[in-house]
């Protein structure tokens, strides 16, 4: 819908609205409150209405609306860019989506007193992943609050630390009815096969962000090989291959999944079920001939982001900028296990001494930035790992067809 139109409906609404009957989005309600909208993931409600709470409470003399909504953070620039001016004021998402966001003019950008606050808190890192280069000028777009990445949580009465270090070893121990489970079908996490070797993509962008090209060198010799290496282990029945979060958790709880490959995010459902046995460690290695090969992570950060086009962007700021504070990062590490970027946050004992920091810390030495992704990696990477699933199941994957198919896919050639 144009924007004159939306105008158009929403003056008329808001004619129903004076009634009682329906009403469309504005920036203060009649009653002159404040209203900020603010997207987050499911699991993360709780958190964002405890903060909501904290800054209503920190700000006596405004009257604030603080409104809570569910929104998957993986879609979170698709959601915004459908309607970017009735989209959520403030909004949790992972750094790769910046691009997107900025070349649809939908990020406010981080400014003054208030961007050398959030760059003196912040890991060096994190604040790299929310700087990007727009029409020649660099700029800061969002406030991290924390690190983005995955790793292994094991039944430590099942591995010990040396077995966890392979897959190989892993496997060892493992049944068909106690799995090694890893996502095999979401192209996050069987990038990290490819990378491990080498092997990854180039983006070209112009001065608006816009993607010019891409290229991906995954269908290579080494390429074939390393899905080769995939592919064998997709067809092990010790390997829960279509693994996704429901599945992992789901599976720790009845002892049919013994390690899993996932993110911090499921760290207090995984802790809940394996009790004093549960454990965490960096990814293994995967056999490639004769060799053993370092599975290599994506790393992120997920930030918080506010609408350029929010009614109340100041206030929108400073509730982005309270939500990732020193003792909200701290909290949110507390209910959620998200490892802090704020540098004095992140050496708090409690977070120091925790098995999934250390994990976390020690996978980053293997990791590979998640900035400049291709906007076209994820389908058809889904799309491998799900033929390789369904030819386990039939017992047929054409291996070369598939993967020039998903490489083809990927990549993209400047007109």
């Amino acid at each position: 819908m144009k924007k004159r139109n939306i105008r158009i409906l929403c003056g008329a609404l808001s004619v129903l609205a004076a009634a009682g009957m329906v009403g469309c989005k504005s920036g203060d309600d009649a009653d002159g409150a404040i209203k900020i909208t603010v997207w987050v993931s499911e699991a993360d409600k709780a958190f964002a209405e405890s903060v909501a709470k904290d800054f209503k409470a920190k700000n006596p003399d405004k009257n604030y609306q603080i409104v809570i909504d569910i929104e998957g953070e993986n879609e979170i620039a698709t959601r915004i860019l459908n309607d970017v001016e009735n989209a959520a004021d403030v909004f949790s998402c992972p750094n790769d989506q910046l691009g997107k966001l900025i070349n649809g003019d939908a990020l406010t950008r981080i400014a003054g007193d208030r961007l050398t606050r959030v760059q003196q808190a912040n890991s060096a890192g994190s604040m790299e992943s929310v700087t990007m280069n727009v029409n020649g000028t660099e700029g800061v777009y969002g406030m991290p609050y924390t690190d983005n990445t995955f790793f292994l949580y094991y039944d430590k009465s099942v591995f010990s630390a040396t077995d966890v270090q392979s897959i190989d070893g892993i496997l060892a121990k493992c049944s068909s009815s106690k799995q090694f489970a890893y996502p095999m079908t979401d192209g996050w996490y069987t990038t990290a096969f490819y990378f491990g070797k080498g092997l990854g993509y180039e983006v070209q962008y112009d001065q608006h962000l816009a993607e010019t090209s891409i290229s991906c060198n995954f269908d290579n010799a080494t390429g074939e090989q390393v899905t080769n290496a995939m592919w064998q282990l997709v067809k092990n029945p010790r390997v829960k291959a279509d693994a996704n979060d429901s599945k992992i958790i789901a599976g720790f709880n009845d002892g049919s999944i013994v390690a899993a490959v996932t993110g911090i995010w499921n760290k207090t459902a995984i802790e809940n079920h394996l009790g004093d046995n549960f454990a965490a460690a960096k990814l293994p290695t995967y056999t490639l001939g004769n060799e053993q090969v370092q599975l290599t992570a994506f790393a992120g950060y997920k930030l918080m982001g506010v609408n350029n086009y929010s009614k109340n962007k100041t206030d929108s700021l400073d509730f982005a900028e309270f939500y990732i504070n020193r003792e909200n990062q701290i909290k949110h590490f507390e209910m959620r296990g998200f490892v802090p970027t704020d540098e004095t946050a992140r050496m708090d004992e409690r977070v120091q001494s925790d098995v999934c920091a250390k994990a976390i810390t020690e996978q980053l030495r293997f990791s590979k930035t998640q900035k400049n992704v291709p906007s076209t990696l994820w389908v058809p990477m889904e799309g491998l790992g799900s033929a390789m699933v369904a030819g386990a199941q039939s017992g047929n994957f054409d291996l070369k067809n598939q993967l020039k198919a998903c490489v083809d896919a990927i990549e993209r050639t400047t007109n």
